[in-house]
């Protein structure tokens, strides 16, 4: 999830070009973008690369509404991921510290799993007494749905390979859906 922070920022604050052509390096973030979602979800999604600089560029148009962003390199574990529409909305409204957009719930994808992250505070950049740090594996998020969470755990250690809330008692609260 910090990865996610980070990443919309930067969509938020960068520039999108698109490429004309793709290097074998621009195909392999591809493909990494699109293990996040099933196939037929990854296919035809915009591909977003951060760059060195923290731009965004944009390696692919999309056509179904989705959007994806490859691995980071620089995180311990594979954390691409997918979105659509409304999950975008909801992490501008985060990344912001404003209220999620009312009536949009989203969905996203991290099939390939996620990198660590705190359960209870979703500004925690690092593991510190207190913010729950956990490990997530493959998974989906519903954001922006708060009715739909009742009774399902909000525990600041969850057990990760069962479902439960992220983040609760925050606006940003979603629920984690393990897959594996």
């Amino acid at each position: 999830m910090k990865r996610l922070l980070m990443t919309v920022a930067i969509l938020a604050a960068g520039s999108l070009s698109a490429l004309t052509g793709a290097s074998a390096d621009d195909a392999a973030m591809i493909k990494s973008a699109e293990a996040a979602a099933p196939a037929a979800v990854g296919a035809g999604a915009s591909i977003y690369a951060m760059e060195a600089d923290g731009t965004m560029r944009t390696l692919r148009e999309g056509k179904n509404g989705f959007w994806c962003m490859p691995d980071n390199a620089t995180t311990p574990g594979p954390d691409p991921m997918c979105g659509d529409a409304n999950s975008m909305e909801w992490a501008m409204a985060w990344i912001g510290k404003k209220d999620p957009p009312k009536g949009k719930v989203g969905f996203m994808y991290m099939l390939s799993g996620g990198t660590d992250g705190s359960n209870t505070d979703p500004y925690a950049m690092k593991p510190d007494e207190g913010n729950n740090w956990i490990e997530t594996g493959p998974h989906v998020m519903i954001v922006n749905a708060m009715d739909l969470m009742q009774g399902y755990p909000t525990e600041p250690k969850p057990d990760t390979k069962q479902p439960y809330v992220m983040w609760h008692g925050t606006p940003y609260a979603h629920l984690m859906i393990p897959v594996e």
